[in-house]
């Protein structure tokens, strides 16, 4: 059955330019490299701050202390503790147009995809191949915070969290709520499986977009701790450009991360206590996770739809899901409600082994692909090998969907995109399948970006072709259709699949992802994905 859906229309206008703006972070970053008196105290490096011996560059360490121990232990009776932190829906207006909502969440999606394929290109760029080649004497330190020595087979705990749509925002990101610093403080973060860097904007904020909510301030946090320039972890954040020199152990490492035209984020690379909702057998407390790395930002600029800042769920070692991996494993899932789903029930995010995912009977699995040359570290890329419309296997040549030694085509799965965006020729072959094989409902040829859409007025149960995906290793990921049709208004119906003329990349977004448990297993480099109704999970 197909849902109607309204996305909350919210239309961001940038008034600074970018170079402006990165120009106005180098001379900020320049009076602190430089020592001049007249930067700012609040972002200025703490002197003689050390960490503990056994703090690998992403693992979380643990207080050797029983009161506020970040250690998660069985309990007991052998029992398993839960981590689960609370978050309520926010209502929709009422108000919104379903159209021209949609015609925003695409132009979201656009600017996300223009900067996942720049991504691509700066992977293989010179500049920062020369830089990785400077850095070259700390590559093992760094191979070896992807996977800490802390972390065994026998782990215990869980850690659950709720996830909020972002529909109300005019959002097709989902939001997650974080308590950080000491006394922990609430946040609304985006939740992003394409990005690394958490971060989350901070006091002073010079450039900073709209948010709900109080800023972050560091000075107000007890466990906030600045990261040296010289500290080898400096090292997992790209810097400003022209990279600025590093005099003194007392200097802040600044980080710089881009994700497009109209997104980015520049401030101070630290560490800082994350709190987390422990439940077990029924009963909850909070516990502290410490030496969580995030950025500071102080000059953030994007479409970031009221969030504080992201959190990153990528690959790679800055990600929140790799640096908790000592604690919960190598393996995270989510299940995404629908968008019409009843206010009080909220998607999940679970850290950790779920064994009721693990036992499910339709439980499919298809491999993640690494160790690709160019590929993208963060992304999670799968390996299609063809598509399926109304049962029958499209003519797409295999070629393809491979991902090229160069860094571009290949497909990921994202849950910061919010449609499914295929590559041209391949989405021009896909859109023209539906439409020789809808029949019986008119074509509207003047609805503006998706395509196509019909006229279903009067129609009580509409029928639309099957769709799916075959993987490259045989498994098969079958889609409901309002999975992959949008319901826009009373009496129309839209393929909610676009191409991506500008990039090779191929994206399977959340609105695919709705009321599938997915997971993501980085030690076994498997994809999971699981049809369930994820109000229930």
């Amino acid at each position: 059955m197909l849902v109607r859906v309204s996305l909350g229309l919210v239309v961001l206008f940038l008034s600074i330019s970018y170079a402006a703006f990165e120009a106005t972070a180098r001379i900020h970053y320049d009076r602190i490299k430089t020592g001049n008196p007249n930067s700012n105290s609040n972002i200025s490096s703490l002197a003689g701050i050390e960490f503990p011996d056994h703090m690998s560059f992403n693992a979380v360490s643990s207080s050797t202390s029983t009161n506020g121990c970040s250690c998660l232990n069985d309990d007991d009776d052998g029992s398993k503790k839960i981590v689960k932190l609370h978050l309520n829906q926010r209502q929709i207006d009422s108000k919104t147009e379903p159209k021209s909502s949609v015609l925003d969440s695409t132009m979201r999606d656009s600017i996300r995809i223009q900067a996942l394929h720049t991504r691509v290109i700066e992977k293989k760029n010179q500049n920062a191949i020369s830089r990785l080649n400077k850095q070259s004497s700390l590559k093992p330190a760094i191979e070896k915070a992807a996977a800490p020595e802390s972390y065994t087979d026998g782990f215990s705990g869980q850690l659950v969290a709720t996830l909020e749509s972002g529909v109300s925002l005019g959002s097709g990101e989902y939001f997650i709520d974080v308590f950080i610093g000491t006394p922990p403080k609430h946040f609304s973060l985006i939740l992003d499986t394409g990005s690394d860097l958490n971060w989350i904007q901070c006091v002073p904020c010079y450039d900073c977009f709209e948010q709900t909510g109080p800023y972050y301030d560091p000075n107000e946090s007890s466990s906030y701790r600045n990261i040296s320039c010289q500290n080898p972890r400096c090292n997992l954040v790209s810097p400003p450009d022209p990279p600025l020199p590093c005099k003194t152990e007392n200097q802040t490492c600044p980080y710089y991360y881009w994700y497009g035209d109209s997104s980015n984020t520049t401030g101070d690379f630290a560490v800082e206590t994350f709190t987390v909702n422990l439940t077990s057998n029924g009963n909850s407390e909070f516990k502290p996770i410490e030496n969580v790395m995030f950025g500071c930002g102080h000059w953030n600029r994007g479409l970031f739809h009221g969030a504080a800042g992201l959190l990153g769920l990528g690959r790679g070692p800055l990600s929140f899901a790799s640096q908790l991996q000592s604690l919960y494993g190598h393996s995270f899932s989510y299940c995404l409600v629908d968008r019409n789903s009843d206010t009080n029930v909220s998607s999940k995010l679970i850290l950790g082994e779920d064994k009721a995912l693990l036992n499910h009977p339709n439980l499919n699995f298809t491999s993640l692909l690494t160790g690709k040359e160019n590929s993208v570290d963060t992304f999670y890329y799968v390996q299609i090998k063809s598509i399926l419309v109304g049962g029958d296997i499209l003519p797409i040549p295999e070629e393809t969907w491979r991902l090229s030694t160069d860094g571009t085509g290949g497909t990921i799965v994202d849950s910061g995109t919010t449609l499914s965006y295929f590559a041209d020729p391949t989405y021009k072959i896909i859109k023209e399948a539906f439409v020789n094989k809808t029949k019986g409902y008119p074509l509207l040829k003047d609805f503006p970006i998706l395509n196509p859409c019909y006229n279903v007025s009067g129609i009580e149960n509409v029928e639309l072709p099957d769709f799916g995906i075959e993987f490259l290793d045989g498994a098969v990921w079958n889609f409901p259709v309002e999975n992959y049709f949008i319901w826009l208004e009373d009496d129309v119906v839209c393929l909610a699949i676009l191409g991506t003329p500008r990039s090779a990349l191929s994206i399977i977004g959340n609105y695919q992802q709705q009321n599938f448990h997915i997971l993501y297993d980085t030690k076994k480099s498997r994809l999971g994905y699981a049809p369930m109704k994820c109000a229930d999970v």
